[in-house]
């Protein structure tokens, strides 16, 4: 007898709220798997997908008419941070790692973002 495994899906869904110039005004977010059914409201989203057929990303880069700069410039700092981290734990690439977390560090430094806040 064949064992049947049955695949577990999640599900996150975006809606942007766009003005009458389409910029963003509200990003939301809700998934499947929060604790909370609620839509979360965000300032600002990152989306990188990679097209395994034309070997090339795709990407959506999304913030609202009222992210304040300081704040984009910490959400900037933090994403590059744990993109070392996702490339660590993808590639086991250490020393690459290590210079991205050395450029994040003159990245906060530029920026007047104190690191570990």
């Amino acid at each position: 007898m064949q064992s049947i495994l049955k695949m577990r899906k999640a599900e996150i869904k975006i809606t942007v709220e766009l003005d009458d110039n389409n910029m963003p005004e509200n990003i939301l977010w809700e998934s499947t798997d929060a604790q909370t059914k609620d839509q979360v409201p965000v300032k600002s989203m990152i989306l990188a997908l990679w097209d395994h057929n034309y070997k090339n990303s795709m990407r959506i880069d999304l913030w609202t008419k009222d992210m304040p700069v300081d704040e984009m410039k910490r959400f900037f700092y933090e994403t590059l941070q744990t993109m070392g981290d996702s490339f660590l734990k993808a590639t086991g690439e250490t020393l690459i790692v290590e210079d991205l977390r050395d450029y994040c560090a003159h990245f906060a430094d530029k920026m007047g973002i104190i690191e570990g806040q």
